[in-house]
């Protein structure tokens, strides 16, 4: 069974390193900047006795993600875990401008060098996190599936597919995505498959429904710029059998439609997956009885344009979205602001106790 499955049923607090499965070499120090090393060295020198505070804050409204692995962590690498007060908030909450999210108490050459891979685990994953959050109630709480696979290095996937479903978003590209929260997978057909068939979108969607019976069948329709005749072809072909149709049309064409049918431009940008597009291609699907048919729509698609179409009440079912959730909009920063239980802290930051902080206990490695 899953740790995150355990979460949930309210059997552990938080996920641990059998989760996230950290580098050993975090141990050597090799992913901390280098000041941090010589710190801890001159600390443990001249100064082994010194209890510091460090804080943990960002400064914008966002959802809190990466406590749970920040934790896993510093039961980790740090020197004599045990020995350390950590308190914190959860994966999920939401949180405020200069809300201390995490603090450690402790020895500083026990747990300083780990600083910036907190603020960098914190960073992307609440990041990733509030991305999708926004995305999602932007759409209503449509399902959101997250593609960010295309736009991410590899070894990213896990933490950021978390921290999309933490965010909101319970489908997504690939397993890795998957791995930390549970599930597998998911996805029907790229362009690559109907070029196999040379464009025939029915023969490919035939190929995958034998080849996988088991899956809700959703053809992309796009392939020959012409979404609204392939989504008839292919409704016609399978009938009930078909759940959904996904329009990836890009930016820089406009859909045949819109050639057959100039009188109705003019008014708006024709190009790509537009709402003009989509209503049309809902209208044709309705006028043969395929009302069932969902429309799921992906290919640039942020917030604000989400927002765009919402507002239009544009008939989209479910938006797939990549490369805009995985920026870093929401930067963390550590600061030591007690030592030996006293203010101590560089020019303009302070101790800010925040009472929903929980304290951490250490249940080992």
């Amino acid at each position: 069974m899953k740790e995150i499955e355990l979460k949930l049923e309210g059997k552990i607090d938080r996920l641990t390193n059998k989760t996230f499965k950290f580098d050993e070499r975090i141990r050597e120090g090799w992913f901390s900047a280098v000041y941090f090393l010589k710190t801890r060295e001159i600390v443990g020198k001249y100064h082994p006795d010194n209890i510091v505070t460090m804080q943990f804050f960002q400064k914008d409204h966002a959802v809190l993600c990466g406590t749970d692995e920040v934790i896993a962590l510093l039961h980790t690498f740090a020197d004599h875990p045990e020995q350390l007060e950590i308190k914190s908030l959860k994966d999920g909450d939401k949180i405020s401008p200069f809300e201390s999210v995490l603090t450690v108490t402790g020895p500083y050459q026990y747990f300083g060098y780990l600083e910036g891979i907190i603020d960098g685990i914190l960073s992307r994953r609440t990041s990733v996190a509030t991305n999708v959050y926004n995305v999602v109630k932007a759409a209503g709480n449509k399902p959101i599936i997250f593609m960010g696979d295309r736009d991410d290095h590899y070894t990213q996937q896990a933490g950021d597919g978390y921290a999309a479903f933490i965010g909101g978003s319970t489908a997504q590209a690939t397993h890795a995505m998957n791995e930390w929260w549970g599930k597998k997978g998911m996805g029907t057909m790229p362009h690559a498959l109907i070029q196999m068939f040379r464009g025939d979108i029915v023969a490919a969607t035939e190929a995958y429904k034998e080849t996988f019976p088991e899956d809700e069948l959703m053809a992309l329709v796009d392939y020959n710029n012409d979404v609204i005749t392939d989504s008839l072809k292919v409704a016609r072909a399978f009938k009930e059998e078909l759940k959904a149709v996904r329009l990836d049309t890009s930016n820089t064409l406009v859909d045949k439609y819109f050639l057959r049918n100039q009188h109705v431009l003019g008014t708006f940008d024709p190009r790509g997956v537009n709402p003009e597009l989509v209503f049309a291609l809902r209208e044709a699907l309705d006028q043969e009885g395929f009302h069932y048919v969902k429309i799921v729509v992906s290919g640039g698609f942020n917030k604000e344009r989400i927002l765009d179409f919402e507002a239009k009440h544009v008939p989209v079912d479910m938006y797939g979205v990549g490369r805009n959730l995985l920026s870093v909009n929401y930067g963390f920063t550590g600061d030591n602001v007690l030592l030996n239980g006293t203010h101590s802290a560089k020019y303009g930051r302070k101790y800010r106790p925040n009472p929903r902080l929980e304290e951490v206990p250490y249940l080992g490695e």
